[in-house]
């Protein structure tokens, strides 16, 4: 069985020094760059861009006018050539962008696989999502925001530079988010707080009963119960220190923090 053929529109505009890989689709007006290397099967529906130092793994899809891979948007930034590394299967939903490093953060901005960026979504320089996330319509993320697998957030939220997203995070529409949001968590309102467990994305993710149980009781402790912070963290890690999930979210939160936690 042959391999299947690249297919480039006439009307693309394709820098020949970029790398194609098997089976990649490149539609009318669509742009790559010198720099960018495309993996097996990936497509760019018309108009779609791809620039600067990019790297995108196979399987993805930009719809019309996403754009990947441009200079950071950073106020008196000198213009040295960052990098934009996305995995597999990641879809790029018709306006979305998200931004190459910057000399100033690291030079690199980092996507992992499977994840959905709806229409107008953007991702700034020098930030690191991880898989399975869902970035809803007109999500906003700034500069070095980290989040972790499994995140959901919702329409028009905007994360603050710097801030981190833990794993199966749960953020509601509308949501400004100015402090880290911890793992499972669900955060909402205007200036964004907890408001409990995301018990929803836990079940989708196979999560079993007790698991979700101890989850709870961590969240608990730490959170709802009137002991100090320090003190609750080793409370739970005594009591549940021992199952995966819960160490997880203690690491999460005895990590540095550059913008707080959110309670």
């Amino acid at each position: 069985m042959s391999a299947r053929p690249v297919k480039i529109d006439e009307r693309a505009c394709v820098d020949p020094r970029a790398k194609l890989g098997v089976g990649v689709e490149i539609g009318p007006f669509a742009v790559v760059g010198p720099d960018v290397e495309l993996g097996d099967g990936v497509v760019l529906e018309p108009h779609a861009m791809a620039t600067g130092r990019t790297t995108i793994g196979a399987g993805t899809r930009l719809s019309p006018f996403a754009c990947v891979g441009g200079p950071g948007q950073i106020q008196g930034s000198k213009g040295e050539p960052g990098q934009l590394v996305i995995g597999q299967r990641n879809v790029f939903r018709e306006q979305a962008t998200i931004n190459a490093g910057s000399a100033e953060g690291g030079g690199c901005t980092r996507v992992g696989d499977d994840n959905l960026f709806m229409i107008g979504s953007h991702v700034g320089h020098d930030s690191e999502i991880g898989s399975h996330c869902i970035i809803a319509n007109m999500v906003g993320l700034a500069g070095h925001v980290r989040v972790e697998d499994h995140a959901v957030l919702g329409a028009y939220a905007g994360v603050h530079q710097h801030c981190r997203i833990g794993e199966s995070v749960m953020a509601a529409a509308n949501v400004k988010l100015a402090k880290d949001a911890p793992p499972f968590s669900m955060v909402a309102h205007d200036r964004a707080r907890l408001v409990g467990v995301n018990t929803v994305g836990l079940a989708r993710r196979g999560f079993s009963k007790q698991t979700q149980r101890q989850i709870k009781r961590a969240y608990h402790v730490l959170f709802y119960s009137k002991l100090r912070f320090e003190p609750a963290i080793a409370r739970v890690r005594e009591e549940l220190g021992d199952v995966p999930e819960v160490d997880r979210l203690l690491r999460f939160l005895e990590a540095p923090s550059t913008r707080g936690i959110c309670r």
